[in-house]
């Protein structure tokens, strides 16, 4: 069976779900798409949770000789009182933090970083461009950094991981850009839920971390059954616990304790923007050192390696620590380490992640929260009566406000670390501290996730759609047009260069023997790789993520996904995937402008002294080679649009008409009916 057969015998399947999915209901879709996207979210979260424990173990215990404290959920260990090889330390770390940077550079360099920002970057502006390869580099290199020592967590590599997979499915269905929208982002909520496990948290997630004031409603059910799937498959591994156990029951028997919430909700709020600022700042920091990218988180790592000989809490993701500060454990931790280890973390967070290392930044988060709390309670439980001898409470309400704050996640975030702790009856303390920590934020505008919008109305896909909804009226059949120039999967890339060039094209469709459409080749990346390999018989770069469009889509449709595209025209398929032409902006814009005309018009057949008319210069018209200033185009008439060719004009004075244009004119209806005889008559007006 030949390369062809095979892919046609892997199509036929696959072009038979995309059909079923596009026709299918919303219920029905999102049952499926949900489940698909949970049951690799929650087997993704295991393989990297199990890869980062084989990290830590080989590279912590046994080379160094030094046991991380463990939430309850993974065993409950303590620390070790010691480290049995301190030379060790750095060593590992940045062994770990250089092993991870070379694989991410090598061969995914989009790996690099917390990973949340990049699968919240994909949601906005191109759910389908995540490659496969990043996710299994992002599993490894994650593991590597953050299992030898780096301070970094497990819910970036996670989100992006199975935002990966998303996206896969995106380009496997060819999904439509919102579907693919909400399955990526339903990915992210399912991956984080699933390795926190706290699944409720994890789909409000999903919704909430794309904008930092909004919501992406429609995200809410598809991320439910993707995050009930994910938590049901990691729980079918790893356990169905709270990850920190079932911490007390709170009851809030008076309104005095809300006062000492509420100083932690402010302190929170303003070491959550220390975090992002820090954090940031070390990010530009090691982006101006001139050095290989390679080599800076191995820099970064052998600093944290330093700074874990004399504070080991800042070691790996941290939440045995949180585990202990959750109890009694805390008061036996000395007084300077909880008071400077929300500092220490800032910091060593920014070395392994900042620098290009790979790992999460929400975990750090959660444990510069926690000691916030544990530092507040500390401090004034022994001047102050009223706050009890139980520090869980400060604890998980630190955590809350710190890090729901400065993600522009509060509501998220509360109910995940109420998941995570197993206690709900810290709600309304969590809503006073988390308010005001968010009040801080919003003031400063700022986030630890650089790639949120400020709300919908910024996001590329809802503004077309608000923007311009007569889009939705006019499919797609209706504005396409042949294809110039498609191209045979079996011809070798000097036979496609001379065909792109010949019909004067930038990119093409490519099809196989059948027509079925592959994917798009773009002259640059043939050149580019005629260049690179000397010859022209190289394998040819298919651009997999460029999205088709249906026939019977809508033109909003079409504009949603060449937002998110670098090209500016979409291939057209029918049922079975053949290819049935092509549509581009302009063909878009041209279309839309018809549209508006033929609704206008309708108005003005209603009545009135005004309207608007669609007029064609014919060759022999007196308005022919006419400048739009002319005193022979009535004055009572505006010309908004000149329609010349597939271009569209936008007209100024100067402009001057030529034979086969199309105008789109407003006026007054005298005006108007002479402007349509003066183009359509060379005869003098009588």
């Amino acid at each position: 069976m030949n390369k062809s057969q095979w892919g046609l015998r892997v199509r036929r399947p696959q072009t038979r779900v995309a059909r079923w999915l596009a026709s299918a209901t919303f219920a029905q879709k999102w049952l499926v798409l949900g489940t698909m996207v949970g049951i690799i979210a929650g087997l993704g979260a295991v393989v990297f949770y199990d890869a980062l424990r084989l990290a830590s173990y080989v590279f912590l215990q046994v080379i160094a000789g030094y046991q991380v404290p463990e939430p309850i959920s993974e065993g409950g260990r303590l620390a070790s009182g010691h480290i049995a090889r301190p030379w060790a330390i750095p060593v590992v770390a940045c062994g770990g933090a250089l092993l991870g940077a070379i694989l991410v550079y090598a061969i995914a360099p989009e790996a690099e970083g917390h990973g949340t920002d990049a699968a919240i970057a994909a949601v906005h502006h191109n759910p389908r461009s995540v490659r496969l390869r990043t996710v299994f580099v992002k599993i490894i290199a994650s593991a590597l950094t953050i299992g030898s020592g780096g301070s970094g967590g497990r819910e970036g590599p996670t989100g992006q991981i199975s935002a990966g997979f998303g996206s896969l499915l995106s380009r496997t269905f060819d999904l439509s850009p919102e579907d693919a929208r909400i399955t990526v982002a339903s990915g992210i909520g399912s991956g984080i839920g699933a390795i926190f496990g706290a699944p409720l948290g994890g789909a409000v997630l999903a919704t909430e971390i794309l904008y930092r004031d909004d919501f992406e409603v429609e995200a809410l059910l598809p991320a439910f059954i993707a995050s009930i799937v994910g938590y049901a498959v990691w729980g079918s591994f790893e356990g169905f616990g709270p990850l920190f156990g079932y911490v007390g029951n709170y009851q809030l028997s008076s309104a005095v304790p809300l006062l000492w919430f509420g100083v932690i909700g402010v302190v929170g709020g303003c070491v959550g923007l220390l975090y992002a600022k820090g954090f940031y700042g070390m990010v530009d920091a090691f982006s101006r050192l001139p050095l290989p990218r390679w080599i800076r988180p191995a820099i970064g790592g052998l600093l944290v390696g330093c700074i874990g000989l004399a504070i080991p809490e800042v070691l790996g993701t941290g939440y045995g620590w949180i585990q202990q500060s959750l109890g009694a454990h805390l008061l036996q931790i000395p007084l300077w380490i909880v008071l400077i280890l929300p500092f220490a973390r800032i910091a060593t967070t920014g070395l392994s992640i900042g620098s290009g290392g790979s790992g999460g930044i929400f975990g750090p988060g959660m444990v510069i929260g926690a000691f916030v709390g544990a530092a507040v309670w500390r401090l004034l439980e022994p001047v102050v009566p009223s706050l009890g001898h139980d520090p869980a409470p400060y604890v998980i309400v630190g955590m809350m406000a710190c890090f729901g704050s400065i993600s522009r996640a509060p509501l998220a975030v509360i109910l995940m670390v109420a998941e995570m702790t197993g206690t709900l009856s810290l709600i309304v303390p969590a809503m006073l501290a988390v308010g005001l920590a968010t009040l801080i934020v919003r003031r400063s505008d700022d986030t630890i996730y650089r790639s949120q919008l400020k709300s919908r109305a910024e996001s590329p896909a809802h503004r077309i759609l608000t923007g311009l909804p007569l889009l939705a009226q006019v499919p797609v059949s209706e504005a396409m047009l042949p294809p110039r120039c498609m191209l045979v999967e079996r011809a070798d890339t000097g036979t496609f260069i001379r065909l792109l060039e010949q019909s004067g094209v930038d990119a093409a469709p490519v099809v196989d023997a059948d027509t079925h459409y592959l994917g798009v080749v773009s002259l640059s990346s043939l050149r580019h790789l005629g260049n690179a390999s000397g010859d022209s018989d190289g394998d040819v770069p298919i651009d997999v993520t460029s999205s088709p469009v249906h026939q019977d889509a809508r033109l909003d449709a079409v504009l949603d996904v060449l937002t998110t595209a670098p090209l500016t025209w979409a291939t057209v398929i029918d049922d079975d995937r053949h290819v049935v032409g092509t549509i581009a902006l302009s063909d878009i814009v041209r279309n839309y402008r018809r549209t508006t005309q033929t609704y206008l018009r309708r108005l003005s057949d209603m009545g009135g002294a005004t309207g608007v008319v669609d007029v064609l210069v014919e060759g022999n018209s007196k308005i022919s080679g006419v400048a739009l200033r002319s005193p022979l185009i009535p004055r009572g008439v505006l010309v908004t649009a000149v329609e010349r060719g597939r271009e569209v004009i936008r007209p100024t004075g100067d402009t001057v008409l030529q034979s086969g244009d199309r105008l789109t004119a407003l006026g007054a209806t005298d005006d108007l009916e002479q402007l349509e005889r003066l183009s359509r008559s060379s005869q003098p007006e009588l």
